[in-house]
């Protein structure tokens, strides 16, 4: 089922002075492209791994409560469970107290725990739970994994360097080799 950006980070992990400071540039003409870089580079990490580097609200949606008492979610890392909601068969929401949930932030993906018998069923039969969650490593920037923030600085620098290569294949439009091998360790894939 879907996950959905309820509130996207307050700050990002690089500020505009320390992307400038990277990229060597000292004149203002390109701050908003590269605070666009700087949202963009943080949204590729972040899309690769499956992690939210700064805090943020997310939404998930299920049809059902697990048997086996464990949901896994995504984006990671999980902070906490911020509400919970079960809809009846009429569509009302009906709310369930988030110390019903024992949430394991170390896990990846998060896991939140529960015991399948104390909790309502959903009276609708899609999306019928809806779980608050908040996600990301912290609110401020040095709580973010340094290879995270380097990923998202390079990727800047390639985007600022040829922001004008257009839809051609050569290697200039691709994302750099050492990104990908910085986000590795971080991955966390489907099966």
């Amino acid at each position: 089922m879907p996950s959905t950006l309820l509130t996207p980070p307050a700050e990002e992990p690089l500020s505009l002075a320390e992307a400038k400071a990277h990229l060597r540039v000292e004149h203002a003409d390109d701050d908003a492209l590269i605070a666009a870089l700087i949202t963009g580079a943080r949204n590729h990490v972040e899309t690769q791994t499956r992690r939210a580097l700064m805090s943020q609200t997310w939404r998930i949606l299920r049809d059902g409560w697990p048997e086996n008492g464990r949901l896994e979610v995504f984006p990671a890392p999980l902070r906490q469970v911020m509400a919970a909601r079960v809809h009846d068969s009429a569509g009302v929401s009906h709310a369930i107290d988030v110390d019903a949930f024992v949430v394991d932030t170390a896990a990846v993906p998060g896991v939140i725990g529960f015991s399948p018998l104390s909790l309502p069923q959903p009276g609708r039969a899609v999306a019928g739970i809806e779980i608050d969650i908040e996600a990301g490593y912290g609110t401020s920037a040095s709580a973010v994994p340094e290879p995270l923030k380097q990923a998202v600085r390079q990727l800047i620098a390639h985007w600022y360097e040829n922001r004008g290569a257009g839809q051609s294949r050569d290697e200039s439009t691709r994302v750099p080799a050492t990104v990908a091998a910085l986000i590795a360790p971080y991955r966390a894939l489907a099966l």
